[in-house]
């Protein structure tokens, strides 16, 4: 677990700020400084806030449906986001935990986070736009 909750905003905010200037490596050393300090669980809350963000304040939990069209053509990384986004708008800590998982035993977990940052990023300008 992170250090405590400010901890993991101020960790989101790190990546947040990397994805932004569109600094893929200051992203991935931001979740890699979570691991050394917080282990994978601290990285987990760290893409769960991001997921968070994401979805926003306003939308209604537990109703979502992941329904992209053709999402099963899309790279590994960007199916995990749209699921993992899914599971987190859901309130499905079980299905997130799993995808996290399954991401880092399949040695993505790095690829997936970054895509995370980045369609975090691209939401928070689309809204701003």
């Amino acid at each position: 677990m992170t250090d405590s909750p400010q901890q993991m905003l101020d960790d989101a905010a790190d990546v947040l700020r990397s994805a932004l200037a569109g600094d893929a490596d200051a992203v991935v050393g931001a979740f890699d400084a979570v691991v050394d300090r917080a282990g994978l669980n601290g990285a987990y809350e760290v893409a769960w806030c991001l997921a968070a963000t994401m979805v926003g304040d306003g939308a209604p939990r537990g109703a979502c449906a992941l329904d992209f069209p053709d999402i099963d053509l899309a790279g590994y990384d960007a199916r995990w986001v749209a699921r993992f986004v899914s599971a987190y708008a859901n309130a499905d800590i079980d299905t997130g935990e799993a995808l996290f998982g399954a991401a880092a035993a399949d040695g993505l977990l790095p690829d997936c986070l970054l895509t995370l940052a980045g369609s975090t990023v691209a939401t928070l300008r689309h809204r701003a736009g």
